[in-house]
């Protein structure tokens, strides 16, 4: 077997489901930058959005490597 060989340990159902949490992280987060900047509040607040898309891109990279 190849050493860049990857073996998939999770099955398409739970592949979907990360895919799906991954997406509404990441609408949630784009939601909420929109708010923050229309709301005009500080710069410093938008930093909080580092955990939802933080989130967002480990749903999706997870579906996407199944992993």
């Amino acid at each position: 077997m190849p050493a860049h060989a990857r073996v998939a340990n999770i099955g398409p159902r739970e592949r979907g489901r990360r895919l799906r949490f991954g997406l509404a992280a990441g609408i949630f987060s784009l939601v909420a930058a929109v708010l923050l900047i229309v709301s005009e509040v500080s710069p410093r607040w938008r930093f909080a959005l580092f955990v939802p898309l933080f989130l967002a891109a480990l749903g999706y990279f997870q579906a996407r490597d199944k992993t």
